[in-house]
C-alpha cells in the first residue's frame, strides 16, 4: 500500500505524519487490498482543518472520506475511524461476492 500525505496552507511536521502512519496500523488487515492511500490535510482560513483520505482498492473501487476539525490530532483520529469503516465495508462486499 502506497501512502502519500500532502499538507495545504501549512507544513505538516514529522510528528503529524508519524501520528497518521501510526493510526494506519488499524487497517493493517486490509493493507494487501489497498493499492494507494492519499491523505490531504488542509488548513482553512478559519483555522479549521479539513482532512481527506482517498483510497484505491485492488479491484478498481475508489473511496473518499472527509472530516473537519479545529484540532489536527483529533481530526486525524476521526478520519482514520472513517477510513476503517469504509475499508471494512468494501472488504466485506468483495468477500460476499466471492464464489
Amino acid at each position: 500500500m502506497n501512502v502519500t500525505i500532502k499538507s495545504v496552507h501549512f507544513d505538516a511536521d514529522d510528528l503529524t505524519k508519524e501520528l497518521l502512519e501510526e493510526k494506519l496500523h488499524k487497517i493493517d488487515f486490509a493493507a494487501d487490498k489497498i493499492v494507494d492511500m492519499d491523505f490531504t490535510l488542509t488548513r482553512e482560513k478559519d483555522r479549521q482543518f479539513e482532512l481527506e483520505a482517498k483510497m484505491h482498492f485492488r479491484w478498481g473501487k475508489r473511496g473518499v472520506v472527509k472530516t473537519k476539525s479545529f484540532d489536527l490530532s483529533q481530526g486525524i483520529h476521526e478520519l482514520i475511524e472513517k477510513v476503517d469503516l469504509k475499508v471494512r465495508k468494501e472488504v466485506e462486499k468483495v468477500q460476499e461476492h466471492k464464489p
